[in-house]
């Protein structure tokens, strides 16, 4: 039966990396739906060419998340069914997606999501640390003093911790880590489902000395264990 209906902002799921980690519905949502909001049309692109999708695309990125928000808006009140999508995995995880949902939700607009992949997840799983609690923060902030107050903040939490982080500053993050929480065990998960997947596991001191000194590329997710002892196979 189909459920897409009309007026409904449909939170869908891409993959990640691996074009075939798609769900059927997710497919079917995307060919159906009037429009489709996404952070970065190009990229969005290459997976509708790939699926032979030919739905309408327009830009919802944070640079223009209050001006097109409006306008997402008000084509939903008029009937029109949207997919909200991301450059890769969940919309609404560190990115602009929370922005229309929230607004659509104030509005009285249906929001329905349309699961599947997410990168921390993804990594989470493999990463061999506990994953029956866990806390995830996203991106730490940038400026060195702001992510030192953050990470003391974070230093006596028992879960298992989850960040993202850019490339150029995974070291000088995972020294910090270092210096602030100790040789904890660590995962660096870098290009998850893609051609050049790499997962790093070890106590932070070990992951830095792998990381150091080479060309690290890519999208990035670390997991790191939480203050509390736990037995170790690694």
């Amino acid at each position: 039966m189909d459920d897409t209906k009309s007026g409904c902002l449909y939170v869908v799921s891409t993959p990640i990396g691996h074009l075939e980690d798609i769900t059927l519905r997710a497919l079917r949502t995307l060919k159906e739906v009037h429009l489709v909001a996404a952070e970065d049309t190009r990229h969005t692109q290459k997976l509708f060419n790939h699926y032979e999708i030919h739905t309408p695309l327009t830009s919802y990125h944070d640079h223009n998340k209050e001006e097109k928000t409006a306008v997402l808006v008000q084509r939903l009140k008029e009937g029109r069914s949207i997919a909200l999508v991301t450059d890769a995995g969940t919309p609404g995880i560190s990115d602009p997606g929370y922005y229309l949902i929230n607004r659509c939700i104030q509005a009285g607009i249906p929001v329905s999501p349309v699961p599947g992949p997410s990168a921390f997840l993804a990594a989470l799983t493999v990463s061999g640390l506990p994953t029956d609690a866990f806390l995830f923060e996203g991106f730490l902030p940038k400026k060195h003093a702001g992510r030192i107050k953050h990470l003391r903040t974070l230093k006596d939490e028992p879960r298992t911790i989850i960040l993202y982080e850019s490339p150029h500053r995974l070291v000088r993050c995972l020294h910090d880590l270092h210096e602030i929480w100790g040789d904890r065990r660590a995962v660096v998960a870098r290009e998850l489902t893609k051609l050049f997947e790499e997962i790093i596991r070890g106590r932070l001191s070990q992951v830095i000395a792998k990381m150091e000194g080479g060309s690290i590329r890519g999208e990035i997710t670390l997991i790191i264990e939480g203050c509390r002892p736990l037995s170790s196979m690694w």
